[in-house]
């Protein structure tokens, strides 16, 4: 059931997947352009995508004949694939255009927050912990992405470009050893 060890990995490995800190960059840009950012809404339309595909996310996978184990390494090769770009400061993946989207859903909760990698690691981390850990692992996350969109203004002003980069880099590290334990873990 509730296991505190698991909950806190859960909130460690989503944190370093959702990376709010490292899009603190975009997210600081679109306050400029918009001038203000929706807070409350991101963090729900987050949620939203987050705990569907946490309870629906498997059903999806066995529509389509996948197995959790081959979706997990699938995942872990994302994650390493996010944590790459993370240190080596390229862009791997896309970024797609927030268009004249609202600011609070489109880029913000997905796929900032909720996207592709996040939906990948919350079905990779199914097939390793428990479904309330996870569950309580997104909560928390909730939480400190609700604080840092909430003060993103404060914390550019207190890590400065050389600090949101430093912490970049740490969390991409974290993401690489993840991902090369869940390859082992599921092979």
């Amino acid at each position: 059931m509730l296991n505190f060890k698991e909950i806190i990995s859960v909130t460690l490995i989503l944190f370093s997947v959702i990376d709010v800190v490292g899009s603190l960059p975009v997210i600081i840009d679109l306050r400029k352009k918009t001038g203000k950012i929706e807070s409350e809404k991101a963090t729900l339309a987050s949620a939203l995508l987050m705990v569907a595909f946490l309870f629906v996310g498997e059903s999806i996978l066995k529509l389509f004949g996948v197995d959790v184990s081959s979706f997990a390494v699938a995942g872990a090769l994302i994650i390493f694939l996010l944590g790459l770009e993370m240190i080596l400061g390229r862009n791997i993946f896309k970024a797609d255009d927030h268009g004249a989207g609202a600011t609070h859903i489109v880029p913000i909760a997905f796929p900032l927050i909720a996207g592709a990698g996040t939906m990948t690691t919350i079905l990779s981390l199914k097939a390793e912990y428990a479904t309330a850990n996870i569950l309580i692992g997104i909560l928390i996350n909730l939480v400190l992405i609700y604080a840092v969109l909430k003060s993103s203004a404060w914390i550019e002003n207190r890590l400065g470009p050389g600090g949101i980069n430093i912490l970049r880099k740490v969390f991409g590290i974290i993401l690489l050893a993840i991902s090369i334990k869940l390859i082992k873990n599921n092979f």
